[in-house]
């Protein structure tokens, strides 16, 4: 079968996936498009051989001659740009997060579903070796059925802010809520399990020190505490916490399953523990099997970030296209149930911590209750359904924090060893794990 011709919107983040087609058998990069000119020029500079078509605006690119987009722009702006391929023609795999209101979703929904197009969601941390052998282990029936889980992702972004943010006081990681960016906690548990999430209350941290002298103006983290369809429960956290931590637990009616902590020096969510009977009742002697997760493909290395996570994400994406039915993508469906339980945990938030129902978009009827529902922390989409960045009220920021953010990043920038420099290198080195850290 002939490679899946493939374009690519974000010159930064997009990295990533221009390195698997370049490097994959079943794909072949034939557009580039940013509108950071100088992102683009980099790229230039990384594949001054390779048959590729560059673009800085939108609009002409989408009308490159190929089969599928991976859209690797700001996390904000992914729906709409997603819309657009999708009527297109254009298969579309969506980086984190599918849609930042409701009003998106329903128009993300209909989209795929007036097209038949294929959509993934390119939600990386259900890729990782930890976090997908457990899924194979849950499918597998290894631990019996799904009780309580917990997931995080705790990233201090603190030093590496001025790369991320630019300096701009309306980037969209400035103006997040704390329970915005909620996939790489939730998402694994979710694909693990295959449970859809019923109902959320949200918790958000509000001591904000370090958010607000990197001009963030949300909580320091989020918590959602969510109840699935089977009654199970799990706890996701995520945000900005002085310590790193990426981690997965969940307790079954026969055992349990976890992956590593990156205090544990093996690996961390590569490698796992799993403690189960052979049946529920058992009760039998501890028997902990703890073992790293055999890869796939040898060629899914750390070059490709989140531990290999990125190259079996676009390669179930490629597969599914190629007509592979056993190609493991999240669906549009599963990527709304993931991405949309952290806006109605901010919601409950706002509400005082209420339980709140996470509406089911397969449901046409439900869609139409938020078919408008514009409710957001970005004034331009919200429009007069904004909500504050932080619960307690939106904090003033002062300018010259912004101006030394700003001042960071360019230097970063024109750094031979920056953060952002290192985002278009190849190679698996502290560099590029630092880059893939998002």
């Amino acid at each position: 079968m002939k490679k899946v011709r493939i374009g690519v919107m974000g010159a930064f983040r997009g990295t990533s996936m221009i390195n698997y087609c370049l490097k994959a058998d079943n794909a072949e990069v034939v557009a580039i498009c940013d509108k950071w000119v100088e992102g683009i020029e980099k790229q230039k500079q990384q594949h001054p051989d390779a048959n590729i078509t560059y673009y800085t605006t939108f609009d002409e690119f989408i009308n490159h001659d190929m089969d599928a987009v991976v859209l690797a722009n700001y996390a904000n702006e992914h729906a709409p740009f997603a819309i657009k391929c999708l009527n297109k023609g254009l298969h579309v795999f969506s980086e984190v997060l599918p849609v930042q209101t409701m009003k998106e979703a329903v128009e993300l929904v209909e989209a795929v579903e007036k097209t038949g197009k294929i959509y993934a969601y390119g939600e990386n941390y259900c890729y990782m070796p930890g976090p997908y052998e457990m899924r194979k282990l849950y499918k597998e029936g290894k631990i019996g059925e799904f009780e309580y889980g917990e997931g995080e992702y705790i990233h201090n972004c603190e030093s590496i802010w001025p790369s991320i943010s630019y300096g701009d006081p309306n980037h969209w990681r400035n103006l997040m809520h704390a329970n915005f960016y909620c996939t790489h906690s939730l998402g694994p548990i979710i694909h693990i399990t295959g449970l859809r999430p019923v109902s959320v209350v949200g918790f958000e941290g509000t001591k904000t020190e370090r958010r607000r002298r990197t001009g963030n103006k949300a909580g320091q983290f989020g918590i959602e505490m969510v109840t699935f369809e089977n009654g199970g429960i799990a706890k996701s956290i995520h945000g900005d916490l002085y310590k790193n931590s990426v981690w997965y637990t969940v307790y079954g009616s026969m055992g349990r399953m976890e992956t590593a902590r990156e205090d544990a020096y093996n690996g961390g969510q590569t490698h796992i523990y799993v403690n189960a009977d052979k049946y529920d009742g058992e009760y039998g002697p501890e028997n902990v099997l703890s073992y790293k997760p055999e890869t796939e493909f040898p060629t899914a290395d750390a070059s490709f970030g989140h531990g290999g996570s990125d190259y079996y994400s676009m390669y179930n994406f490629v597969e599914k296209i190629r007509g592979n039915e056993n190609a493991d993508i999240i669906d549009v469906y599963e990527a709304l149930d993931m991405g949309i339980t952290g806006l109605f945990a901010y919601r409950s938030v706002l509400a005082g911590g209420v339980t709140l129902e996470v509406p089911n978009m397969r449901d046409k009827a439900v869609r139409e209750q938020y078919r408008n529902d514009t409710t957001c922390t970005i004034p331009a989409v919200a429009g007069d359904m904004l909500i504050p960045s932080f619960s307690k009220g939106t904090p003033e920021i002062p300018d010259e924090v912004y101006v030394r953010m700003r001042e960071l990043f360019e230097k970063d920038f024109n750094s031979d060893d920056g953060y952002v420099s290192a985002a278009f290198t190849q190679g698996g080195d502290k560099k590029e794990e630092k880059k893939d850290e998002e």
